[in-house]
């Protein structure tokens, strides 16, 4: 998976999907220990998921903490103007100009599975 989609979206949906991940491959890697090559590879891939979602986790909270910054920022004359539909629909539309447009959206299950069997 590209980190920019990682990235993109919600992480902190991400971050709870990465964390299962990691907690059922912690799960098998018990289930298996007795076969030491297994339980290797079970642990590796549990320590893998469990950092990404730890990872995306911190990222998330970064991210809210940031917006709540530039939102304090924002002069209270301007989030009053901001209290119709028409001075909202402006300012996200200046937003968008401004910062690069609209979030690509994350893909579905069935975009995921073509690009896993096109090989991108």
């Amino acid at each position: 998976m590209a980190i920019q989609r990682m990235l993109s979206g919600d992480p902190s949906k991400s971050a709870k999907l990465y964390l299962a991940i990691g907690v059922i491959s912690l799960v098998k890697a018990i289930a298996v220990r007795k076969d030491r090559e297994r339980f290797r590879t079970e642990l590796v891939d549990a320590a893998l998921f469990i950092g990404v979602g730890v990872a995306l986790q911190k990222y998330s909270q970064l991210k809210a903490e940031k917006r709540e910054e530039i939102e304090s920022q924002v002069p209270d004359w301007l989030a009053g103007v901001a209290e119709s539909d028409a001075a909202k629909e402006g300012v996200r539309s200046l937003a968008k100009r401004q910062f690069g447009g609209e979030p690509e959206p994350e893909p579905t299950f069935r975009d995921r599975a073509k690009d896993a069997i096109s090989g991108r």
